[in-house]
């Protein structure tokens, strides 16, 4: 009888603090797909060499960056992976900036482009789920958008590169409890 292949999970925790909300909701994150069987894989992204793009473009073309550093790695993973989970806190209502350097990064070994809009290299099949977090507590951080630009960043990456969004979750004004029922919508997640 074949053995099963695991299912991999990538974790990347986006955030400077390593013991912050974000990490700990994606220690939440890991923990269920643990318990599911999926194999995880986590980075932290702010330990990483990830140097900035020099806009050669020459990745659109190939689908590999030319500088060799920790974002090839990544994004080598990337390809591998079921699901990528990304755990960052919204800093002026986006991405922290090692995020939003990594995704300048990976532009082309991600998507490629057609001449009109660009055509992913990942698989309609790989899911990628956004967990962040804000200083505005709800509802208003709901009211003034202190997430959306974060969200927004994160699907168009992802959902350029090919991808299905698995779920977002926002934990708001909120600095040590995880969001109520995470862990059950984790569950139906990695079932």
């Amino acid at each position: 009888m074949m053995e099963q292949k695991k299912k991999k999970v990538l974790t990347i925790l986006g955030g400077p603090r390593r013991n912050g909300i974000t990490a700990k909701m994606l220690t939440c994150v890991e923990s269920v797909a643990q318990n599911n069987g999926f194999e995880v894989n986590r980075i932290n992204l702010y330990e990483k060499k990830i140097a900035f793009c020099t806009g050669c473009r020459k990745c659109f073309k190939t689908g590999e960056c030319i500088q060799k550093d920790d974002a090839v790695v990544i994004a080598g993973m990337l390809k591998e992976c079921d699901i990528v989970v990304l755990a960052a806190p919204v800093y002026w209502a986006n991405v922290p900036a090692a995020v939003k350097n990594l995704f300048d990064r990976m532009s082309g070994t991600v998507m490629e482009e057609t001449g009109t809009f660009p055509k992913g290299r990942l698989s309609e099949k790989q899911r990628f789920i956004f967990l962040t977090s804000c200083n505005t507590p709800a509802p208003f951080s709901w009211i003034f958008g202190q997430s959306r630009g974060a969200i927004k960043a994160v699907d168009e990456v992802f959902k350029t590169a090919g991808m299905k969004c698995g779920g977002h979750f926002v934990c708001a004004g909120n600095k040590e409890k995880l969001p109520r029922g995470l862990t059950r919508r984790l569950q139906r997640i990695f079932r």
